[in-house]
């Protein structure tokens, strides 16, 4: 399987002007200067795609999409439905994070695993989480350091709630031995044994972890804190746990631009930084009494769609938006071969059009999945 890119302006996410990219089969084999005519003259198939007047972009890591669904707080039939393969194509994300939310008892972490594994035969790069927003917390061998290091896809533990009516409420010692664990189970197997944190609405925002990190030997970097963009209040915290080396998630809405113009301009360390869609997941809402007052269902296409308007409407470089969905992501989760056009890393590609940044074409380790908007691969059981 082998692709040629030409004439397209190159984000790496850095822009490296007007170049030519090589796919072949899985990876990225060259940059830059490619003889066309002796590509052909191979005698293999090759697809040449001019990309003339459209951006070449590495394909998005969404950490945080709820593969098995998600909700069930307004009982049995609020539990929202199964991610589909299209609509990450759709949404250009290449690689995928999936995870368990306030339900781990009639959700399993192993079904979730069925599903990513699914998901990777369909084309699709997939990890998960182990657990969900309890502790103690699910999993699939009893102990989140052997769910790391043994099972593959498993590439840390999450989400764990804090600050919210639907957490385990667990004590800061408890904190401190599950994300010990996972570091552990990490280290022993070259993954990044990450801690995800759901952050609720709750008025200590992010206190207990800043806890953590003063009182326990654990380095920030391995905290992982979601829903950030909840109040002015809860954001800052963020940031100041930023400041410490934690990474810090925006769960993409209608408004995440100015979110991401106020972290810039405050301050807020944008290499900890990342977006995610919360894909598939419930948006329940609940009045002052802690009562369900009505709920929605998260989309993977609104993380696409707030990258856009952030460079077209806030007016942020699209390499300062991309980094955010592309080499933080990877650099938080150690995805060494994701986020990044470069030789020798995972041929997950989007070419987009330059004026209205919508989604041309989507490759995913090499293999087309969209072709001028029009989807080529679906997933097994979509019509």
């Amino acid at each position: 399987m082998i692709t040629m890119i030409k004439n397209g302006e190159v984000y790496a996410p850095e822009p490296l002007g007007k170049t030519s990219i090589l796919l072949v089969d899985q990876k990225i084999a060259k940059i830059g200067e490619i003889n066309e005519q002796a590509v052909l003259n191979m005698g293999v198939d090759c697809d040449v795609i001019d990309a003339e007047g459209a951006i070449v972009v590495p394909g998005f890591i969404d950490p945080h999409v709820h593969l098995t669904g998600g909700g069930g707080e307004g009982g049995f039939a609020t539990r929202t439905p199964e991610i589909q393969l299209s609509d990450m194509i759709k949404s250009g994300i290449t690689t995928v994070v999936g995870l368990l939310g306030t339900d781990g008892t009639t959700r399993h972490v192993t079904s979730l695993l069925a599903k990513a594994r699914g998901l990777e035969e369909e084309g699709m790069t997939t990890y998960i989480y182990t657990g969900n927003y309890g502790v103690p917390t699910p999993t699939i061998t009893a102990h989140v350091k052997d769910d790391v290091i043994l099972i593959d896809k498993v590439i840390g533990t999450g989400e764990i709630a804090l600050s919210d009516s639907r957490s385990g409420q667990p004590s800061l010692h408890e904190l401190a031995k599950l994300v010990g664990d996972t570091r552990v189970g990490g280290m022993l197997s070259g993954k990044a044994g990450i801690t995800h944190f759901h952050t609720g609405p709750g008025k200590e925002y992010l206190s207990l972890l800043h806890q953590l990190l003063a009182d326990y030997e654990i380095p920030a970097s391995q905290l992982y804190v979601t829903h950030i963009s909840r109040s002015r209040g809860l954001f800052e915290d963020a940031m100041a746990l930023a400041h410490k080396g934690a990474y810090v998630d925006i769960t993409a809405a209608g408004d995440t631009g100015e979110w991401i113009t106020y972290y810039k301009e405050n301050g807020g360390d944008m290499s900890q930084l990342t977006l995610s869609s919360d894909g598939n997941g419930s948006l329940p809402q609940f009045d002052k009494y802690g009562n369900l007052a009505g709920f929605g269902v998260a989309s993977t296409r609104t993380l696409y769609q707030q990258v856009a308007e952030a460079v077209k409407e806030q007016g942020l470089p699209l390499e300062d938006v991309l980094r955010l969905v592309t080499t933080n992501t990877a650099t938080a989760l150690k995805l060494s071969k994701k986020g990044r056009i470069q030789e020798a890393t995972d041929a997950d590609v989007l070419i987009l059009d330059k004026e209205a940044l919508s989604i041309q074409h989507v490759f995913a380790k090499g293999r087309h999945m969209m072709n001028d908007q029009q989807l080529l691969v679906k997933g097994t059981f979509e019509s």
